[in-house]
């Protein structure tokens, strides 16, 4: 019994950390998450950089009607660059990328709403910035848990597969028991039967 736990807890663990297949559809939505996220940042940065904008300045400098510094610059460009690195690298490495930084992203909107109008304020931020924060971060992590996370995950979706192991091992029982008897209706593991249009138990 207990190397049975062990065993599953094991497959549970190395199938949840595997990458998804680069062709799989999550696949391609947190790999666009992070690339339209990263190539924002960067070109953000960029411009704060090329204007030569003192490191710790809070003059009011500005970029695309947002304030910026060169702290702010340059740490928009190291965002955006580590961004474009998980939409290279893609499945669940970008996908938890994508929400850590999300939750970073609303986090320091918080943060920094705190800090406005202080002399903590090392990053110039402005309230736009930080509603810009908000978005941002929402937004990453609406691409971060698109399919990994939710009550009514499909049931051929890999990480309710890594979830529900014996389900998910029930099921594929189930559709090759259709696909070598297609007329009739055949039993699935644990002596429980189904008709062909039905899917697995719910979780």
């Amino acid at each position: 019994m207990a190397t049975h736990l062990m065993h599953s807890g094991t497959r549970r663990r190395i199938t949840l950390d595997d990458h998804l297949p680069v062709d799989h559809r999550l696949n391609t939505v947190y790999r666009i998450g992070a690339g339209l996220m990263g190539l924002g940042l960067l070109v953000f940065g960029i411009f704060g950089i090329i204007d030569r904008i003192g490191f710790f300045d809070t003059g009011g400098d500005t970029v695309w009607s947002l304030n910026t510094n060169g702290a702010l610059s340059w740490l928009s460009v190291a965002v955006g660059l580590l961004l474009l690195v998980g939409m290279v690298i893609g499945g669940n490495f970008a996908s938890t990328l994508n929400m850590v930084l999300g939750v970073l992203f609303v986090a320091s909107g918080f943060l920094n709403m705190g800090l406005l109008e202080t002399d903590y304020n090392f990053l110039a931020f402005e309230i736009q910035n930080c509603m810009l924060s908000f978005v941002i971060g929402i937004l990453l992590l609406v691409f971060g848990m698109y399919g990994r996370v939710g009550s009514a995950l499909p049931h051929d979706n890999p990480y309710w597969r890594a979830r529900h192991p014996e389900m998910a091992e029930d099921r594929d029982l189930h559709q090759e028991a259709r696909r070598q008897f297609p007329a009739e209706h055949p039993e699935v593991s644990g002596g429980t039967s189904s008709r062909p249009d039905q899917g697995p138990p719910g979780p």
